[in-house]
């Protein structure tokens, strides 16, 4: 994320600059790795291409985030950058978003948010 060509390219896609970090979630529940293998396979995210070879494609998912204290006024939107690569975590899941996630939702690690895949 720290990447120039990463944030303009984000920025010309997204229409919002992104905070310079992700937010990397896991799936805990079998049933939302599930969601997650399906939302990959059957959705059509927006292609990512890098200016040259030396780094990976990648698709970006839209999606609104919330956490359990978080009503949906208080949702944000952002998106979740999938790197094309071999050997890439399938259960990794990179959120990106205009603010810092975590204070934006009051969150720490280990705890639950939830991720709505907008078409």
């Amino acid at each position: 994320m720290a990447l120039d060509w990463v944030q303009r390219a984000l920025q010309q896609r997204l229409g919002f600059a992104p905070f310079p970090a992700t937010l990397n979630l896991r799936p805990k529940a079998r049933d939302d790795v599930l969601a997650w293998e399906r939302i990959q396979k059957e959705m059509k995210g927006v292609d990512l291409f890098p200016p040259n070879s030396d780094f990976c494609n990648a698709q970006i998912f839209m999606v609104e985030i919330s956490g359990a204290a978080v009503t949906e006024a208080e949702s944000v939107k952002g998106a979740v950058l999938l790197p094309q690569v071999a050997n890439y975590p399938k259960d990794k899941i990179e959120v990106v978003a205009s603010v810092r996630l975590k204070d934006r939702l009051g969150v720490r690690d280990g705890d639950q948010l939830t991720l709505e895949f907008l078409n």
